[in-house]
């Protein structure tokens, strides 16, 4: 019935809180019930269902502002646009607990209606401890959903412990409690229950924490020992002074103030043997520290009172150490074995001298260690770390330079030494450090890049003797730093041997372009150079310069005598995924070639929208970036028509592509190599530069003397996004191209019978469905 009723009409179809896509299955089918124009609304808690049906757009609704709250509560707690001035202030005060949640401000609205001042600040009071039962029943729903009781955990331990603490950070420790962290994490994003904030860290909204708390809490109102996470102060106060804790607890938190000296025993610990989270700033503990559990996963510890963590705190399992503001001098007297170990964190630890002894820390992944004034030096055994990923010693100002077995972490991504003023050299050793994307090494004592630092094949940013940057943008600037004092390209690059050698990508500014065709030839791996100018001025008159210097291309017109000496002959360069229109262009060109008697001749021309054809006289073609709907930019042909003698090939001679944006004045250079075997990222380098409506040139170079007769452009686009094609059917075609759908079952295989197909159409058909295509090559026929 729906199928009927939808199928031939324009309708609006809303669904709202759809929790499963067998739900729109059933409502919907598979799109195809709905008739064309047709718009469908659907709401839900669980972003990934969109997803999986491949929506157009997915819109994330937003909180109130504090206007809007204010006339939404007050609709329901007065039942008019504003609140009663003597209301004015208690209203704000429940507004800002709602956060701009419409649900929390409807209900707590309704609750309020008609009640007493005094009342309003008892609720309010109240809502501070327990959330408003209609609020938690409501938001609920979201949290019963969750699919197994790993996710469900996931969401109380962030509720009570990770609020603020950065997502992968948190993942690693939930990894280690076994809970399966990356895809629970996700499920929650999706759900709408957590949120990904500035700087990758977790947050929530405050009800939803809340309400999470209050799962915890009710679990075992009157006896808090009993319930499975403590963070309440008075709750955590009164467990570990009465040594009441059990097996219950999996997490405790306790976070005092910094000049607090409360004292406990380490006994209050021990019958908590399933404790895996321990929080703890502004606590001392007095015994053997033998009691505390052996199933801890994350020890939380700001100002750890001991100069030296005791060996009989042994933690087997534990995953992140984070003993920022401590007092600790050495770290483990002995070394510790813990294999499990991912995350150590010693920052602000004013009296820390050295690093462990890192041996039989096989796993640590994070070594952070930011502003520890009094570290002296690393541990040579650092450098027998293959899982570390990153290193952060920024402010560590004592520390004198790196042991040369540091520079054999190879796994090492980022490594973070700004303010270390001691450290004066960084060795050539450092192209050891394959693995390095991030380099922050601002405000330190070096003075000399070590040269071998291009050889970093994945580096990424770097802040080093105040170049900072991205490297793309960095690397030019040290390589003329190091060419001479004044920054002159045209010094010599042979001081660096091969290590120039090793630059594949060079962005660079307008003021060196005179000196470009010299670096083009020293930089022998260069494959691409892009250049930004100031004004189209600068660009025209600079880049004719450089043109009039590389290129040797004769575009003087042709006469019909020479012709007869010297027959026309095309080149073809293929930039892209178009090798079908590439094959297809380069046999009808030669036909045309061929049967032409003189200098006039055509080359094949538009095929819209699988192509875009622009031609230009010379060496050059000068067009206007297309505006194409729906189809992708797939690639680009361009042909070269030139004057041949046998020892005049332009295969040989291709010098390079330039392509030259008039509108936002730059330059792309694209070195004979590059063209040839031109990767995806390069392509795609290309395309993101080029907007809709951009004036581009774009410039066929040679060596040697070569006589152009023109250049043609074949700008190639690939299908729509719901175009769709038998494999059969697609070979025919210089590309994919959107196609009706009935046509591609008659499985053709000759043009003709495509003729056939299309004259027996009905016309009413034809009219009612979308487009087809038939592309012919045969010239002048």
């Amino acid at each position: 019935m729906i199928k009927g009723r939808l199928g031939g009409t324009r309708a609006l179809v809303v669904l709202d809180d759809v929790s499963k896509d067998e739900q729109l299955r059933a409502l919907c089918g598979n799109r195809t019930w709905i008739g064309p124009g047709s718009v469908v609304i659907i709401t839900t808690r669980d972003v990934r269902v969109l997803n999986v049906l491949k929506v157009d757009h997915v819109l994330e609704t937003e909180v109130l502002n504090k206007r809007e709250s204010l006339e939404l509560f007050s609709w329901h707690a007065f039942r008019k646009k504003r609140p009663r001035k003597d209301f004015i202030e208690l209203s704000t005060n429940v507004v800002a607990y709602c956060g701009g949640l419409p649900l929390a401000l409807e209900v707590l609205g309704s609750y309020l209606y008609e009640r007493t001042t005094q009342e309003w600040r008892s609720v309010l009071s109240k809502l501070e401890m327990i959330p408003n039962d209609q609020v938690q029943e409501k938001l609920r729903i979201s949290f019963d959903g969750l699919r197994d009781h790993m996710e469900k955990a996931i969401f109380l331990d962030i509720c009570c412990f990770f609020i603020g603490k950065n997502r992968a950070y948190v993942k690693e420790i939930l990894d280690g409690c076994g809970l399966h962290a990356e895809i629970g994490i996700t499920v929650l994003l999706e759900r709408s229950l957590i949120k990904v904030e500035k700087n990758n860290k977790l947050g929530m909204h405050d009800l939803l924490r809340d309400m999470g708390r209050e799962i915890v809490r009710e679990s075992s109102p009157k006896e808090p020992e009993n319930q499975s996470r403590l963070w309440f102060q008075e709750d955590v106060l009164d467990v570990l002074k009465e040594h009441t804790g059990t097996k219950a607890i999996e997490g405790l938190a306790l976070m005092l103030e910094k000049s607090s000296k409360v004292c406990f025993s380490t006994k209050a610990f021990e019958k908590m043997k399933k404790l895996r989270l321990l929080q703890l700033n502004g606590v001392q503990l007095d015994g053997d520290y033998e009691y505390l559990p052996k199933y801890l996963r994350w020890v939380y510890w700001q100002g750890f009172p001991l100069k030296y963590t005791p060996d009989n705190f042994y933690q087997e399992n534990i995953v992140a150490i984070d003993f920022r503001h401590s007092n600790l001098k050495l770290v483990w007297k002995e070394p510790q074995v813990l294999e499990r170990l991912k995350i150590l964190t010693l920052s602000h630890s004013r009296y820390l001298t050295n690093t462990p002894d890192f041996s039989k820390l096989p796993n640590l992944e994070k070594l952070i260690l930011k502003d520890c004034p009094s570290l002296s030096e690393l541990h040579p055994s650092i450098g027998d770390l293959s899982n570390l990923l990153l290193i952060n010693l920024k402010d560590c100002v004592t520390l004198s330079n790196l042991p040369r077995t540091f520079y054999k972490l190879k796994s090492l991504k980022t490594l973070i030494i700004s303010g270390c003023t001691k450290i004066d050299k960084l060795e050539e050793d450092i192209e050891q450090m394959e693995c390095m994307t991030t380099l922050i090494a601002k405000d330190t004592g070096v003075k000399q890049v070590p040269f071998s630092i291009v050889r970093l094949k994945n580096i990424g940013y770097i802040s080093l003797c105040e170049y900072e940057g991205l490297s793309s943008h960095v690397f030019p600037s040290l390589i003329r730093s190091w060419m001479s004092p004044t920054f002159n390209p045209l010094s010599s690059i042979d001081p660096f041997g091969g290590m120039s050698s090793s630059l594949v990508s060079m962005n660079m500014h307008s003021n060196n372009l005179v000196d470009l065709p010299s670096m083009l030839s020293s930089l022998s791996k260069l494959r691409s150079v892009w250049v930004q100018c100031h004004s189209e001025f600068q660009l025209t008159q600079d880049f004719r310069r450089i043109l009039d210097g590389i290129s040797d291309v004769n575009v003087t017109e042709l006469e019909t005598s020479k012709i007869s000496k010297h027959s026309l002959r095309s080149f073809l360069i293929g930039m892209g995924s178009c090798n079908q229109v590439f094959n297809t262009l380069s046999s009808s060109i030669s036909q045309e070639l061929t049967v032409s008697v003189s200098s006039d001749f055509s080359l094949p021309g538009d095929n819209y929208p699988c192509w875009l054809t622009y031609t230009g006289e010379g060496n050059s073609v000068l067009f206007e970036v297309p505006q194409v709907n729906n189809y992708c930019p797939k690639g680009m042909v361009l042909c070269v028509v030139y004057s041949s003698t046998p020892e005049n090939i332009a295969d040989e001679y291709l010098s390079g592509i330039w392509i030259v944006n008039y509108t936002n004045f730059f330059i792309q250079l694209y070195k004979r190599d590059t063209v040839m075997s031109l990767n995806d990222e390069e392509w795609q380098g290309i395309v993101s530069s080029l907007a809709p409506h951009d004036k581009v040139e774009i410039f066929v170079t040679f060596q040697h003397r070569l006589t152009v007769k023109k250049t043609t452009l074949y700008l190639i686009y690939g299908e729509s996004i719901d175009g769709k094609m038998e494999p059969s059917f697609r070979s025919m075609l210089p590309d994919k191209m959107l196609f009706d759908p009935d046509l591609t079952k008659a499985n053709l295989t000759e043009p003709m019978k495509l003729v056939t197909m299309l004259s027996n159409l009905d016309q009413k058909e034809t009219r009612k469905n979308s487009w087809f295509w038939c592309n012919c090559f045969a010239p002048k026929k």
